[in-house]
């Protein structure tokens, strides 16, 4: 006897491949009705958009904002700089002459007063300082003040408000490694470019350009090149959180190779609020320079603990407080240094592991304000109460730290 029609549906169906073929096509077939009845309206789609390239699909879910809705949304915020500077040179007879010449670089508008955020050694020293904006407006700009301790200057510009879109500041604080990134920027004087990229590392250490360290900097893989200096780097939510200031090369190119930096945006809004209400800030300064100590160094150097800051030089407040630096050169591993200095083993208290310790807590600190560090000289343990004074424009180059940077990074003009 030929079977019936549902005997043999129920014989394809006990057929794993045949079952989810046919559960597809009664989906499909319900799905249809459901339409056609009108249960589900026809016009109404839910569409679901491909992750951007570089954001993580959990970060695009949380903001819904893709590369291109990050561009379009804060773009418009993004500036080009150009200052006017005189530089010092030598004419072809070996005398000193002043050239006129022009940087450029990138900012970004923070608030509807005009402000806009960008790096100091782009307008360092110049005469004057043009801010272009997206729809080719372009104006002159007052320099409200810089810090060239961090790599941030801050302008006003005089323009409407509904001319300004000023971007959205992140925290910083809360960047982890692998976390998408956008960098709006001029590179090469291509305005308004994007790229994307991750937080390739963080708590880097960078040379700012008086010769001071800046701290916890932000490193990406986003292509970073001449011209981006000052413009910002942004989250996958769109939101600012660094400024980018420097690229290492690897070698005498001038490109980017992948290895960018910015300061983090939570240290430059402590900065800006200075620069708005004094026009300028004034550091804390200890006087010393120093190098970390590690278990590594310690054993080689025989030195009383594996961990610290052992003092390679001192002047000004460390100097009166009879702090000791080293007197006697050697070299460890390709690295040049001087023993005999005290080691830093404690700040008020407060135990340090390393140099960048010392660092962050005199930064923490204002010029007049007394520490107490708890030092060893050979094995023996003493205090020593310095009043910290205020930081120097620049760093003497002949008692500048050694640099820790295997890679040093350049400044991007």
């Amino acid at each position: 006897m030929r079977p019936s029609l549902l005997e043999r549906l129920q014989n394809l169906l006990r057929h794993p491949l045949a079952s989810a073929t046919f559960g597809g096509l009664i989906v499909l077939v319900a799905a249809a009705v459901a339409v056609e009845a009108g249960w589900v309206g026809k016009t109404e789609q839910t569409t679901v958009g491909r992750p951007a390239v570089g954001v993580p699909t959990e970060a695009a879910a949380e903001s819904g904002l893709t590369v291109n809705e990050i561009y379009r949304r804060d773009a418009p915020g993004v500036v080009f700089i150009r200052a006017d500077v005189v530089e010092s040179g030598q004419s072809p007879f070996g005398l000193p002459e002043q050239q006129r010449g022009q940087a450029t670089g990138s900012g970004f508008v923070i608030d509807d007063e005009g402000h806009v955020v960008t790096n100091s050694h782009v307008v360092d020293g110049a005469s004057k300082v043009r801010v272009s904006f997206g729809d080719e407006r372009t104006v002159e700009a007052k320099l409200v003040g810089q810090d060239p301790s961090n790599d941030v200057a801050l302008l006003k510009v005089k323009t409407g408000k509904d001319a300004l879109d000023p971007v959205t500041f992140g925290d910083s604080s809360k960047v982890k490694v692998g976390d998408a990134v956008v960098a709006i920027g001029n590179p090469f004087g291509l305005d308004r470019t994007v790229t994307t990229g991750i937080v390739s590392a963080l708590a880097r250490q960078l040379t700012a350009p008086n010769g001071f360290t800046i701290q916890n900097v932000i490193q990406t893989d986003a292509a970073i090149n001449p011209g981006n200096s000052g413009g910002p780097l942004l989250d996958a939510q769109g939101r600012v959180i660094g400024i980018n200031s420097q690229i290492a090369t690897g070698g005498a190119g001038g490109g980017s190779v992948g290895i960018g930096f910015a300061v983090p945006v939570n240290k430059a809004k402590d900065i800006v609020a200075q620069l708005k209400k004094e026009g300028k800030v004034d550091r804390a300064y200890l006087g010393i320079t120093g190098i970390s100590i590690s278990s590594s160094l310690a054993d080689s150097l025989n030195l009383p603990t594996d961990n610290g800051a052992l003092v390679q030089d001192v002047n000004g407040p460390a100097e009166k407080a009879d702090i000791k630096g080293g007197d006697t050169p050697v070299s460890v591993s390709g690295q040049e240094l001087v023993l005999g200095g005290d080691v830093i083993v404690a700040v008020d208290g407060k135990k340090v592991d390393s140099m960048d310790d010392v660092i962050g807590y005199v930064d923490s600190k204002k010029p007049g304000d007394e520490v107490t560090l708890k030092l060893l000289r050979g094995s023996k343990s003493r205090t020593a109460k310095v009043k910290l004074g205020k930081r120097p424009s620049s760093v003497d180059s002949s008692r500048s730290a050694p640099d820790e940077q295997t890679l040093p990074p350049d400044l991007i003009p």
